[in-house]
């Protein structure tokens, strides 16, 4: 390791570490002149405040969170120079709840099944006494709490008053679900799968049916990385984006897989690992690498649906603050002799339809607006 500029990353055992994992095990964070230390962490808020004290240069990071950093604070400790993935998530509810529900449709090929089943299932129980339904997400600031919340609220549901939302890190979600302590649950890949293979849960709706192609990870790192250690943020970049091509090739499937499920992983099976390899997730064709803009406000529009940040602030310049587009492109383009597709995707400026399950439209420019066009919300400021 002689000679080579040391990084500390962090990820959560999740499919979608995907391009970290390959970037190592590839070689080519050597390749770049990097020693990289790939840190396995047991929650968001650990990586969260790891990355904010300078533990971790960076890690494989929920977007929204970076988001919130910058929105809750003077100025963004955390910047979003690259996407890891789209797609990769799912909301699961328990046996026992998918079996009252009455066998409603899990066709991951089609439409999501509606919400309004369970908003009558909700009544019903309410009528009887019974207790609220408890759904689980990953943290509050994550694209797991909007899709759910998002999918309930088209139901009918107030997430915050007819079911309760609690958080659990990923892992953890299948034992707490075939302990009973959850009805359902919305986490990303393989931890979906895990909990149909052993019989305690159904899929109901994967992300790329409530939105296809929608964002999901990024990879944070420290602004003190991006200000002080320009170069090697750069390579860093080059490396991971190398990375995510690698994983997205079909032929480097099976040696993928084997590298997500060991013990210092992922920790799954094969079989559970491979579920959303083949069906769900895109690291890096069709300029999946590319921190977007209008992805990022659609985030912001979600915090401010939901009363996380006030409306008063603006979507524009907390996003200009953590997505850095110019970063992403720069290393993609700097690779070209390495890695040609990445011209291509270094070059896709054409905005993405951020458009949900249920066809509303969004304009990333009228974020506050978007927010407040819906029935159920908690709108401030």
């Amino acid at each position: 390791m002689s000679g080579l500029s040391e990084l500390r990353l962090g990820f959560i055992p999740l499919t979608d570490c995907a391009p970290l994992i390959a970037a190592q095990t590839q070689g080519f964070f050597e390749d770049e002149g990097l020693a990289v230390e790939l840190v396995r962490e047991a929650s968001w808020a650990t990586v969260r405040d790891k990355v904010a004290v300078g533990a971790l240069d960076g890690s494989h990071m929920l977007a929204p969170m970076a988001l919130a950093t910058a929105a809750e604070e003077s100025g963004s400790a955390v910047l979003a120079p690259l996407a890891l993935n789209r797609n990769g998530s799912a909301i699961t509810v328990s046996m026992a709840l998918f079996e009252a529900l009455g066998g409603v449709s899990t066709d991951i090929a089609g439409q999501p099944p509606s919400a309004a089943r369970l908003q009558a299932l909700i009544a019903e129980r309410r009528a009887r006494g019974d207790g609220p339904l408890t759904f689980a997400v990953v943290f509050p600031y994550s694209m797991h709490n909007y899709l759910l919340r998002y999918w309930l609220a088209q139901g009918g549901i107030d997430p915050d008053r007819d079911v309760r939302l609690v958080v659990i890190p990923p892992p953890r979600m299948v034992e707490r679900m075939r302990a009973g302590e959850i009805d359902g649950f919305c986490v990303g890949a393989p931890w979906n799968a895990v909990a149909e293979l052993e019989g305690i849960g159904r899929i109901l709706a994967t992300s790329s049916q409530l939105w296809p192609g929608g964002p999901d990870k990024v990879l944070g790192v420290s602004g003190s990385l991006a200000a002080q250690k320009p170069d090697e943020l750069r390579a860093l970049l080059r490396a991971i984006i190398r990375g995510a091509a690698w994983a997205d090739a079909p032929e480097n499937r099976d040696a993928l897989i084997a590298h997500l499920a060991g013990p210092d992983r992922i920790e799954a099976t094969p079989t559970a690992i491979a579920r959303a390899l083949e069906h769900e997730l895109i690291f890096h064709r069709d300029a999946a690498g590319l921190p977007r803009r209008e992805h990022g406000l659609w985030f912001l529009s979600q915090m401010i649906r939901w009363g996380q940040i006030d409306a008063s602030q603006d979507p524009n310049a907390i996003v200009d603050q953590v997505y850095r587009p110019d970063l992403y492109r720069e290393a993609a383009l700097s690779l070209g002799p390495v890695l040609e597709p990445a011209l291509v995707f270094a070059d896709a400026v054409a905005p993405v339809d951020a458009r949900l399950f249920d066809g509303r439209p969004f304009d990333p420019n009228a974020a506050r607006a978007y927010a407040e066009s819906f029935d159920i919300g908690r709108v401030q400021g």
